[in-house]
C-alpha cells in the first residue's frame, strides 16, 4: 500500500512538474489538457502496478462503466454543495453574488486532478487495501483520518475543519466506492463538488481557490465560524455536514443492503455491481 501510494503520487508529481514548465501559464486551455494528461498518467501507472503486483486488472478502474458512472457523480456532488449553499444563503450565513463570465478552464482542471489524484490514493489505494487486509470497518475509519488529517495543512484549517471533512468526504465518498465497487462514482462526485463550489459560487475550496469564478461567495463575518466555515469554506459548515453525512449514511445503508460491505471470502475486498444486469463488472475492464 505504501508502495503503491508513493510510487503513483511521485509519477504524478513529476508529470505535471514537467507539463507545467512545458505549458505557459496563460494557455489557461492548454494547462486544463495538462492536468487531464497528468492525471491519464497516474491512472495508467496505478493499472500498471496493480496488474503487476496483483496479477489481476483494476476492476475498480473498469472501462466500460466509465462514460456513466462519473457522469452520475457529478451530478449528485453538484446537487449536494447546491443544496449545501442554498441554505447557507438562505440562512444568512453567506452572501452570494454574481460576477459575470470567467473562464472555466482553471477550476476545471483543478477539480478534476483533485478527484482522479486524491481518490485514486486515499480510496482506490488506502481504502481497499486496508478493507482487503482488516475488513471494512478499520479500512473506513483508517481512510477518513488519514483524508481529513491532511487537510490540516490547507490554508485557514482548522481541527473543526479537518473534522469536518473527514466526517463529509472521507465516508461519504467512501461509501460510493464501496456501493459500487469502482472508483469512477467517486472521482464524479468530488470533482463536481470542488468545480461547484469554487466556480459556479466562487467559495472557498478547503481554504483555497480554483481560480476565476462566475460568482462570488463570502460567509458573514458577524457568525460563527463552526457555522458558515469561515475562511476555510463551505465545507467546514454546519449545513455540509450534515447534508453530506446523511448522504454518506444513506448510501452505506444501500450498500450494506446489497451486500457490498460483506467481504470476499477470497480476496476480503469490496465486491462491484455489475454495470448492467446482464454483464459482470469483472469482465468490464
Amino acid at each position: 500500500m505504501i508502495a503503491l501510494f508513493f510510487i503513483c503520487i511521485a509519477t504524478f508529481g513529476a508529470s505535471m512538474e514537467i507539463i507545467q514548465q512545458l505549458i505557459p501559464k496563460s494557455e489557461l486551455g492548454l494547462r486544463f489538457l495538462g492536468h487531464c494528461i497528468g492525471v491519464l498518467i497516474m491512472l495508467g501507472i496505478y493499472s500498471l502496478l496493480v496488474r503487476l503486483g496483483e496479477a489481476r486488472w483494476p476492476t475498480e478502474l473498469a472501462i466500460r462503466p466509465a462514460p456513466f458512472e462519473p457522469f452520475s457523480g457529478a451530478v449528485i456532488g453538484a446537487a449536494m454543495f447546491t443544496v449545501v449553499m442554498a441554505v447557507l444563503a438562505g440562512c444568512g450565513l453567506y452572501h452570494v453574488t454574481y460576477t459575470g463570465p470567467a473562464s472555466a478552464w482553471a477550476a476545471a482542471g483543478k477539480a478534476i486532478e483533485a478527484g482522479v489524484v486524491e481518490e485514486l490514493a486515499v480510496r482506490g489505494i488506502m481504502l481497499r487495501l486496508l478493507w482487503r487486509a482488516f475488513g471494512p470497518g478499520p479500512a473506513f475509519l483508517v481512510s477518513a483520518l488519514a483524508f481529513g488529517g491532511s487537510h490540516l495543512f490547507n490554508p485557514e484549517s482548522s481541527l473543526l475543519a479537518a473534522i469536518c471533512v473527514m466526517l463529509e468526504a472521507g465516508i461519504m465518498l467512501g461509501a460510493f466506492y464501496a456501493l459500487t465497487g469502482r472508483l469512477w462514482m467517486s472521482i464524479g462526485v468530488h470533482a463536481a463538488w470542488n468545480f461547484t463550489q469554487g466556480y459556479l459560487f466562487g467559495a472557498a475550496v478547503s481554504g483555497t481557490e480554483l481560480g476565476p469564478a462566475i460568482a462570488r461567495s463570502v460567509p458573514s463575518p458577524d457568525l460563527p465560524s463552526w457555522l458558515s466555515g469561515g475562511a476555510f469554506g463551505p465545507e467546514a459548515s454546519l449545513p455540509a455536514l450534515v447534508v453530506c453525512t446523511a448522504v454518506g449514511a444513506a448510501v452505506l445503508w444501500r450498500a450494506w443492503t446489497l451486500g457490498m460491505l460483506r467481504s470476499h471470502s477470497d480476496t476480503n475486498e469490496p465486491r462491484a455491481l455489475a454495470p448492467s444486469l446482464s454483464q459482470p463488472a469483472t469482465a468490464c475492464v
